[in-house]
């Protein structure tokens, strides 16, 4: 009779669960390695990386895979990934911030192997050589990012077309060759959340048809990157900048190594127009 009766309720979850994944466009299906504990933990990371209609999630406890199901035009595995490491579960590319870890359930508190791992090899060098490796891979790390950042800028000043589609390009390369788990928690923190965006906004300048759609894009990609440099520490001063002129008057930011005003909206046409609103150290 029992069996039955499980019967009975696992035929329709069953067939629920291939109705979800019907309504997925273009569904591409993967199984990834996501640590957790308890039925808990499967409600919030099925949760957190299901998406009506671009994303759903089937996670087991016991075997600690989850396979994903998602949407390719919409969506892919890095961004459900990232939805549930924020919601403290460590994955196979994505660890969760210790905020997000720490706010889980007791019940719910695995065991953290993929960081432990990491600290028990560091432990085996030096531990004050391999400090000075771990600070020095984050900072060359981020600052590729920034040079690359502002060889664009320079590139927008000039008005050059050409070349500033070839340092996107450059920029976008330096975006996707950074290594999330080398970042210190405040930069790993941010980078999850706007990583994806300044890849996009630095691809569509790169493939970008003329240097205003350059400037328009470049807007938006100085915009997110400002957020990364609060926590990049930079080794000299950053100038974050406005034009008050773009954007049809609403105004444009911008960062500089320079303190001295050279405008990226409209290069020689206003050279100097705009000022310093705040000194990022």
């Amino acid at each position: 009779m029992r069996s039955l009766v499980n019967l009975f309720i696992s035929v329709p979850l069953f067939l629920f669960s291939l109705s979800c994944k019907g309504q997925i466009k273009n569904a591409k299906t993967l199984t990834v390695r996501v640590d957790g504990n308890c039925g808990m933990c499967e409600k919030t990371i099925e949760s957190a990386g299901s998406q009506k209609k671009v994303a759903s999630i089937d996670w087991n406890k016991d075997t600690k895979e989850a396979t994903l199901t998602f949407d390719t035009n919409k969506t892919n595995k890095d961004e459900v990934l990232k939805r549930i490491a924020l919601a403290g579960y460590d994955n196979e590319n994505f660890l969760a911030p210790d905020e997000a870890f720490a706010s889980l359930p007791s019940c719910c508190k695995y065991e953290r192997s993929r960081k432990k791992s990491t600290v028990m090899n560091q432990k085996e060098s030096s531990s004050e050589n391999m400090e000075n490796v771990k600070e020095q891979t984050k900072s060359n790390q981020l600052k590729s990012v920034f040079d690359s950042y502002f060889d664009l800028k320079n590139a927008l000043v000039k008005s050059d077309y050409k070349q500033a589609g070839d340092k996107a390009a450059d920029l976008k390369e330096k975006l996707q060759k950074i290594d999330m788990n080398k970042l210190d928690h405040a930069q790993h923190e941010v980078w999850m959340k706007i990583y994806t965006d300044l890849i996009a906004k630095a691809e569509l300048i790169a493939k970008a048809k003329n240097i205003e759609n350059q400037r328009i894009q470049f807007m938006d990609l100085s915009a997110t990157l400002y957020t990364l440099l609060k926590v990049a520490k930079p080794d000299a001063p950053i100038y974050y900048q406005h034009c008050p002129m773009y954007n049809d008057g609403k105004g444009a930011n911008w960062l500089s190594r320079e303190a001295t005003i050279k405008n990226p909206y409209y290069g020689s046409q206003m050279l100097n127009c705009g000022k310093t609103v705040e000194t990022v150290k």
